[in-house]
């Protein structure tokens, strides 16, 4: 069975053992999470939501926080101006438990 679930925004398709990265969530680490916002359901019975499935929750657990690779952005103008900016960007890890149809 897998699902599609949103959290900050973002949509990602998830099944029971996956891990998956999303941006920053407040949560501790080592903490277990309920996402009720399942837009749908697939497997043998297949469920979509308007906007989300009733009753469904998706079991995770966050495995840790952390920051991406750097993003090196160069801003170029005539002449021998160079401007160098980058940043990291911060995520969570997410350990999908299970989903609840």
């Amino acid at each position: 069975m897998y699902g599609v679930v949103e959290i900050s925004g973002h949509q990602y398709r998830v099944e029971a053992g996956m891990t998956i990265d999303v941006q920053k969530l407040n949560d501790e680490a080592g903490s277990t999470i309920e996402l009720d916002k399942v837009l749908f359901i697939g497997g043998s019975e297949t469920k979509v939501g308007v906007p989300t499935v009733a009753g469904a929750k998706v079991i995770a657990e966050v495995v840790r926080h952390d920051r991406s690779r750097k993003v090196v952005v160069l801003k170029r103008k005539p002449g021998k101006y160079i401007k160098k900016n980058g940043h990291r960007q911060l995520f969570t890890t997410l350990k999908i438990k299970e989903i609840k149809a």
